[in-house]
């Protein structure tokens, strides 16, 4: 792939590879920073943007088949500086507007898809296979869209079916994204890896809500939403460790990134690589450089050549 990026890490180690470069389920990046999914998600000049400010790689917002618009708002609320609270409804143009959006991609992209039954995907697959992307992250976890999402997740048969429609026809990398649901996750990636995915995602926003006590009302139109940011990762490196003790497929883990400390603690949990969002509410996309500066220094100091060799370090405690 091109590199379309102005802004490019050097640093070598002694065999000539990128001291931050990863490789999993077949998907090559310079480094582990992944843009999440429904951040900034639909647009390829916010996509060229992203890729000039450091980031490895970019997974879209969830796509569906039809354009969604979303529920009214208020979707989005800040719990605290660090963590959000959203029900945005899975907005997206849709298909085939975002097929012809990407059409001539250059960057690093995943596409995330969404749908209700296995039924929806060889459609999907079919706008997006021939286009230039790694792969598809596979949203069967969003907290608050009925028949969806988590409830989508929560059903080990469809979880099944929807993979090995998916599997069946494309050749590109799938990864499945898991959120923490009523199923037990590290029972849900089992059955993940056993119906033939690459790789895994965890973990999607947590279902939650807030309340205005002034009037008694939730305060998102939605009334239940997805819980973001700091306030959820330690349940993300809970889920990233014990989803890596039990199956042999990567991890991308996902959820509260704000600093580079956080993505050495996910690597060290089990993560290959790692999905970033709320922070860039808080600091814009150099969060990227400044993440990826902190990694190479901290590389450094330890005597490592790569950031993988880090990986799974808790494992051995």
């Amino acid at each position: 792939m091109r590199d379309t990026s102005t802004f490019y890490y050097q640093q070598k180690n002694s065999t000539g590879s990128d001291i931050l470069s990863i490789d999993f389920a077949g998907i090559n990046l310079r480094n582990p920073l992944l843009l999440a999914s429904g951040f900034l998600g639909i647009s390829q000049e916010i996509f060229n943007r992203l890729y000039r400010s450091g980031i490895g790689g970019i997974v879209s917002k969830s796509i569906s088949i039809d354009p969604m618009e979303g529920y009214k708002g208020p979707t989005i609320i800040s719990t605290n500086e660090k963590s959000y609270l959203n029900a945005i409804g899975l907005s997206n143009p849709g298909a085939e507007a975002f097929s012809e959006e990407i059409s001539n991609n250059l960057t690093p992209l995943i596409v995330s898809l969404v749908g209700s039954s296995e039924k929806d995907f060889p459609t999907l697959i079919k706008k997006f296979d021939s286009l230039n992307i790694l792969g598809y992250e596979i949203n069967l976890s969003c907290p608050h869209v009925a028949k969806m999402g988590m409830e989508v997740g929560d059903d080990p048969n469809l979880v099944t079916k929807i993979i090995r429609t998916v599997k069946n026809i494309t050749k590109k990398p799938v990864i499945i994204k898991v959120g923490v649901g009523s199923t037990d996750v590290v029972q849900l990636a089992k059955t993940i890896q056993d119906s033939g995915a690459d790789a895994i995602t965890a973990i999607n926003s947590i279902r939650a809500m807030a309340i205005n006590i002034e009037t008694g009302m939730p305060i998102l139109s939605n009334k239940i939403g997805g819980l973001s940011g700091a306030s959820i990762k330690p349940v993300g490196i809970r889920c990233v460790y014990e989803i890596t003790k039990k199956v042999d497929i990567p991890v991308i883990g996902c959820g509260g990134i704000f600093s580079w400390e956080d993505v050495i603690e996910y690597i060290q949990a089990g993560a290959c690589a790692v999905e970033i969002g709320s922070v860039i509410g808080n600091k814009g996309i150099n969060i990227f450089q400044q993440i990826t500066r902190g990694l190479l220094k901290y590389l450094n100091k330890k005597g490592y050549k790569n950031i993988m060799e880090v990986h799974k370090l808790a494992h051995k405690y």
